[in-house]
């Protein structure tokens, strides 16, 4: 149920066919270990010095099929290899290899990385690492560049709350990954307070008045780690004089980031302006958390579809 009490929720087929994160990769394994196919977990225990992934990273490994990565190269090439060895052996596992990625592979890294390989089992699924969300995002407004920022966002842990009035707006049959949840509803600005304190606020709807009202919403609360409105610097006057005139105070209205995007990343269309949007909020979040400032990316949260 939304703020409103008028949310309608747009999941995603339930094929676990997006599996970005750690989050995503875990219900993909639940259902692979539910539907008995057989699996291997390659999961990184171990780094020194440059190393494409960190420790604590898996991947699944099917007899026809990867999901996730351990960073790409010769490496996953050999620890795929090898997941497959173990599966056609019948044998559980598990066992563990000591890569140094330039002498042993030939990259450029110039780490070491010891891997751990096994059969998927039910035990794996109970201590599955899962990143902390880096940030929780409302984002309004379903339409071109909407849309492109979700498909960047799935591959990324943090929590999505993509709302819009507009039902039809949503792809048809989206194939949403888990940590993003599709919320139908009016108004859509009530759904301003169901947001934990901290969170971050893209608004880009097809209406400037819808805008405005989401944009209110968000200044008055003022608790927000990042409020993007997308617009030109003319909008942005124009709504900086409305929000004043409705007794916003101008230092928290200083915070309001529009336009939107790391400057620099020139271009109109909704996959460059995505780009710059998801990079800038991801800027900010690191920011927050290098300056050890009031968590930002608190794990509260938003709904999400199983």
């Amino acid at each position: 149920m939304s703020a409103s009490g008028q949310t309608r929720h747009v999941p995603g087929p339930d094929d676990g066919s997006t599996c970005g994160t750690p989050f995503e990769l875990r219900i993909q394994a639940s259902r692979w270990l539910a539907r008995s196919v057989p699996a291997a977990v390659v999961e990184v225990v171990a780094t020194q010095g440059s190393a494409p992934r960190e420790a604590g990273t898996r991947m699944l490994v099917g007899h026809a099929e990867v999901l996730g990565t351990i960073g790409g190269g010769h490496l996953e090439c050999k620890a795929i290899e090898s997941a497959r060895t173990l599966l056609a052996s019948g044998q559980a596992g598990p066992f563990e290899q000591h890569f140094p990625l330039g002498p042993a592979l030939g990259q450029c890294c110039g780490g070491t990385v010891t891997l751990r390989t096994s059969r998927l089992q039910a035990a794996h699924i109970d201590d599955w690492p899962v990143a902390e969300p880096r940030f929780t995002l409302q984002l309004y407004g379903a339409g071109h560049v909407g849309r492109a920022i979700v498909r960047l966002l799935g591959g990324i842990a943090c929590r999505v709350q993509w709302i819009d009035e507009r039902e039809d707006e949503f792809p048809r049959g989206a194939r949403l990954p888990a940590h993003v949840e599709a919320v139908c509803v009016e108004p859509v600005h009530a759904e301003v307070a169901a947001a934990p304190p901290g969170a971050f606020y893209l608004v880009l709807t097809h209406s400037h008045a819808l805008d405005l009202a989401i944009g209110q919403e968000i200044l008055q609360r003022g608790d927000f780690g990042f409020f993007g409105l997308i617009g030109s610097r003319t909008k942005r006057a124009r709504f900086v004089r409305r929000f004043e005139q409705r007794g916003i105070a101008r230092a928290t209205i200083a915070r309001m980031t529009c336009p939107i995007g790391l400057p620099g990343i020139d271009g109109k269309e909704p996959e460059v302006i995505a780009l710059a949007v998801v990079a800038q909020l991801l800027q900010t979040a690191g920011q927050a958390g290098s300056a050890g400032s009031a968590d930002r990316s608190p794990r509260a949260a938003v709904r999400s579809s199983p």
